[in-house]
C-alpha cells in the first residue's frame, strides 16, 4: 500500500477511540497500544496496526517516532483568543491580593481589554491571533474553540467574530467560534443590564446569517449576569440556531452549573465553586463540565473545581487552558495537564480524556478531533516522552516532538511550519 505519510516505530499510542463523550469512571479507562505504525492519505488516516506491518508500506514521507509516546491533536475548548493589548500591569494588583471583581470596577480587568480590543484595527488583532495561534500549535493543539466577549458593542463582536473567520482560514489549527457578547456589563449599561442583553441578543439573527459563531456563552456571575438572565438570553440563543456555553460558577456558586444541565448546554465551564447539587445534575446531564484549573492558578484561589467528585459521581469532564490576558495567560496546555494532576487529583487516562475527546465532543467536534482511528482527520503529536504519565509527571516545559495536522506536519521541534 502507498501513503502520503507513514508513522512508523511508535513506542506507545492512545488512540482515544472510546464513543464519547467519556463519562466518569469510563475516565480512568484507557486503551494504550504498543509498537504500532499509522499510515496516512489525503489528510485522513487509512490504516493503523503493527510496526512489523509497515514495513511493506512505500510513503512519500515517513516519521520516525522513535519509539515515542504518539498521541490525538490536543483540543483546547475554551479559549479568548482574539483580543487587543494586555493587563501585565494588574498582576502588582493581585500580588496585593486585590479581587478580580474590584480591579473590574476600577476599569481593570475585561473593560481594560475591551478598550484595547475596540483601538485595535482587524489586521492587527488577525496577526496578533495568528501569532498565539502558532504557540499553541506548538504545543500540540490541533483544535480550539476561540470567543468573542472584549467588544460589548456590536460594532467590535463583529469585528471579533470575523478576525475568528479569518484565523481560522489562514492558520491549520480549527477554530471553532463562540459568540460571548454577555461577557460584561458596560459601564454605560451598569444600571440596566437586562437592557445590554437585549442588544447583544439582537446580534443572534445577523451573526447566524453570516455565519460567524456556532455557540453562545454567557458569563453568568455576581455583579455580572443572574442565572434568570442568563436562562433568558441562552433560551433566545437557543431559539436561534445556536448551541450554548455558560460561564458558570467561577467566583461564587450561583446555579450556573445546574442551569446549564437544565437547559442542555453542551457544556458548562469553570466550575470552580459548584454546589453539590451542580455536581449531582452536571453528571447526570449530557452537558460536559470544562475545568479551567490554570485560571484558579493564576488567580491565586485555592478553591479548585472538585473535578474528582464530578468524576466520581458520573460526569464527563474536560480541561482547557481559558487562555485570556488577565486570568489565565497561558497557551501551554501542557502545564493545565499537570496542573490537572496536581490539583484537582486527576488521573493521567482522564487527564488525557479531557484533553482530547471530551475536549472534542465539549466544542461539538467530537467526529472529527480527539482521537486517533480509521476514517478521522490525521491529527497526531508526537511527543518526546517514553509514556502517557511522563507529559503531566514533568510540568512547566514543552514535550511536542511533532505535530502533525490534516496528514502535514506542521510543528518540528526547530519551529512552525505553515
Amino acid at each position: 500500500m502507498h501513503v502520503d505519510l507513514l508513522i512508523t516505530n511508535i513506542g506507545e499510542l492512545l488512540p482515544m477511540a472510546q464513543q464519547g463523550p467519556v463519562k466518569g469512571k469510563q475516565m480512568n479507562e484507557l486503551t494504550v497500544l504498543h509498537d504500532m505504525a499509522i499510515g496516512v492519505k489525503d489528510g485522513k488516516i487509512i490504516w493503523i496496526g503493527p510496526r512489523q506491518e509497515g514495513k511493506g508500506f512505500t510513503a512519500e514521507k515517513t516519521v520516525d517516532a522513535e519509539n515515542k509516546l504518539v498521541t490525538p491533536g490536543l483540543v483546547d475548548p475554551h479559549t479568548h483568543l482574539v483580543f487587543g493589548g494586555s493587563r501585565e500591569r494588574e498582576m502588582s494588583l493581585k500580588q496585593q491580593g486585590v479581587p478580580y471583581l474590584e480591579i473590574l470596577k476600577q476599569g481593570g480587568g475585561i473593560l481594560s481589554t475591551v478598550a484595547s480590543t475596540k483601538q485595535a484595527s482587524d489586521e492587527e488583532l488577525l496577526k496578533k491571533a495568528l501569532f498565539h495561534l502558532d504557540r499553541m500549535a506548538s504545543y500540540g493543539i490541533t483544535t480550539i474553540e476561540g470567543k468573542s466577549g472584549y467588544g460589548l458593542d456590536r460594532e467590535t463582536e463583529l469585528k471579533q467574530l470575523e478576525v475568528v473567520r479569518a484565523a481560522n482560514e489562514k492558520h491549520p489549527i480549527d477554530i471553532v467560534s463562540t459568540f460571548l457578547g454577555a461577557h460584561a456589563i458596560p459601564p454605560a449599561y451598569k444600571e440596566n443590564s437586562d437592557l445590554f442583553l437585549d442588544k447583544m441578543a439582537a446580534m443572534f439573527a445577523e451573526i447566524k446569517e453570516k455565519d460567524l459563531a456556532e455557540f453562545v456563552d454567557i458569563f453568568t456571575e455576581t455583579g455580572v449576569f443572574t442565572v434568570a438572565q442568563s436562562r433568558k438570553f441562552l433560551q433566545t440563543a437557543k431559539e436561534h440556531g445556536f448551541a450554548v456555553k455558560i460561564h458558570a460558577d467561577e467566583i461564587d456558586p450561583l446555579g450556573g452549573t445546574e442551569l446549564a444541565a437544565d437547559i442542555g448546554a453542551v457544556s458548562a465551564d469553570h466550575l470552580a465553586v459548584t454546589s453539590d447539587e451542580g455536581i449531582e445534575k452536571l453528571a447526570n446531564s449530557e452537558t460536559i463540565g470544562v475545568i479551567l484549573p490554570g485560571t484558579t492558578f493564576y488567580l491565586g484561589s485555592n478553591e479548585y473545581a472538585r473535578a474528582r467528585e464530578m468524576i466520581d459521581a458520573g460526569a464527563a469532564i474536560a480541561i482547557a487552558t481559558d487562555f485570556n490576558p488577565g486570568s489565565c495567560v497561558t497557551e501551554n496546555l501542557q502545564l493545565i495537564m499537570s496542573i490537572a494532576a496536581l490539583r484537582l487529583k486527576m488521573s493521567p487516562a482522564e487527564i488525557w480524556h479531557a484533553v482530547t475527546v471530551n475536549a472534542a465532543h465539549a466544542i461539538h467536534r467530537g467526529d472529527v478531533a480527539g482521537t486517533i482511528a480509521v476514517g478521522r482527520n490525521a491529527d497526531i503529536v508526537i511527543w518526546d516522552a517514553p509514556n502517557h504519565l511522563y507529559i503531566p509527571y514533568h510540568y512547566g516545559v514543552n514535550h511536542t516532538n511533532t505535530v502533525i495536522k490534516n496528514g502535514n506536519v506542521l510543528y518540528e521541534r526547530q519551529g512552525i511550519f505553515r
